[in-house]
C-alpha cells in the first residue's frame, strides 16, 4: 500500500472541552500513523480538507445544534463521502464500566458512522486473541449466567439524546414500566444517565415497587440483578459480561452493539433468553484500542487493512 495521509481534526474538539483525553486522542493518532511511516497531520483549522483518513473524536448526528465544531465534523464526513474515502471515529468505550476513569486508555473506534448499521467496526476478521488481551489488561471476563437476582435494572439514556431518535426518555420509561409488570412483579430498579445533568428536574417515579438508584457505580446496581432492561445503550455491555440476561426494547435493535445476545421480547423477562456470548465479545474486542497502541502506530495498521 502507498503511503497514506489522515488528518486529524482538533477543531472538532468542543471550545469548552476541559477532558484532557480529548487532545491526547488526536495527538496519539498523529504519533502512530507517522511511527509507520504514513503522514499524520494535526489539523487546527474549521475547514475540511482531503486526505485518506479523517480522523474525529466524537461525531454528529443529523439533527445535531449547529455548531461550529459540529459542523467542522459533519464537512469533514461529508468530504470523505464525496471523495469515496473513509472517516475514522472515535468513540466512548463500551467496557468502561471495569474502569470508569479509564486508566487504561481504551476507546472505541469505527469507520464511517458510530451505529452498527453505518459504521465498520473491524470485525469482519476476528482474532480472538484481541479479547484475551482487553480481558487481562481490564481484569473481566464472561460471568456465568445468573439464575437467581432479586430485581430489574432499568438504564436511561441521556434525554433528548441522539441514540434514542426523539423519544422522550420519560415515555419510555412509564411504557416500559407498564409492559414488565403484565409478566413481573419483581422490584424495579430506574438508573439514571450518568452524564444528564438535568435528571433531577425530570425524573419522577409514580409506579410502585419501584425506586430510583442512587448508587454511582453501574456494577453496585447489578449487584442481585435478575435482569437490565435498556433502550438500546451501552450498560446492556457491561449486564451481558457479568452474567446478567439482557432486554432491549428498540424497535430497531440493530442499532444496539449487544443484539446478537440480547432479549428483544418483555414477556420473557421470567425466561429470558441466555445465548453464547463468546463470539458476540471477541467481535466487540476488535474496535477497542488503547493509547499505547495508537501511538506506536500498531492500531494504525491494524485499521488501514481495511481503507
Amino acid at each position: 500500500m502507498s503511503k497514506l495521509t489522515a488528518v486529524a481534526y482538533y477543531g472538532g474538539i468542543p471550545p469548552y472541552n476541559n477532558n484532557l483525553e480529548k487532545p491526547l486522542i488526536l495527538n496519539n493518532f498523529i504519533s502512530g500513523v507517522n511511527a509507520v511511516g504514513d503522514l499524520g497531520i494535526g489539523h487546527r483549522g474549521m475547514n475540511a480538507i482531503p486526505c485518506d483518513v479523517a480522523f474525529i473524536q466524537g461525531f454528529v448526528h443529523d439533527d445535531g445544534k449547529n455548531l461550529p465544531h459540529l459542523k467542522l465534523r459533519k464537512d469533514a464526513i461529508n468530504l470523505q463521502k464525496k471523495n469515496k474515502k473513509r472517516a475514522l471515529i472515535c468513540d466512548s468505550n463500551l467496557f468502561l464500566y471495569a474502569d470508569p476513569e479509564n486508566t487504561k486508555t481504551y476507546l472505541r473506534y469505527s469507520f464511517d458512522g458510530v451505529f452498527p448499521t453505518t459504521g465498520f467496526y473491524f470485525d469482519q476478521d476476528i482474532d480472538p486473541v484481541r479479547w484475551k488481551k482487553l480481558s487481562e489488561n481490564l481484569g473481566i471476563s464472561l460471568k456465568p449466567y445468573r439464575s437467581t437476582g432479586n430485581h430489574i435494572l432499568l438504564c436511561l439514556q441521556r434525554n433528548g439524546g441522539w441514540s434514542m431518535r426523539g423519544i422522550p426518555v420519560m415515555d419510555w420509561l412509564n411504557q416500559t414500566i407498564y409492559e414488565i409488570r403484565k409478566y413481573s412483579s419483581r422490584h424495579i430498579i430506574v438508573r439514571a444517565h450518568p452524564g444528564d445533568k438535568k435528571v433531577a428536574s425530570y425524573l419522577k417515579i409514580n409506579h410502585p415497587n419501584t425506586s430510583v438508584s442512587q448508587n454511582k457505580r453501574l456494577l453496585d446496581d447489578f449487584k442481585n440483578a435478575w435482569a437490565t432492561v435498556v433502550y438500546n445503550s451501552s450498560p446492556s455491555v457491561a449486564s451481558a459480561i457479568e452474567g446478567i440476561p439482557v432486554f432491549l426494547t428498540d424497535s430497531h435493535p440493530e442499532y444496539s452493539q449487544s443484539q446478537e445476545i440480547a432479549n428483544l421480547d418483555l414477556s420473557r423477562i421470567e425466561n429470558p433468553n441466555m445465548p453464547d456470548r463468546q463470539p458476540w465479545i471477541e467481535r466487540l474486542s476488535m474496535c477497542h484500542w488503547n493509547f499505547n497502541e495508537l501511538r506506536s502506530g500498531e492500531a494504525w495498521d491494524f485499521f488501514k487493512q481495511y481503507i
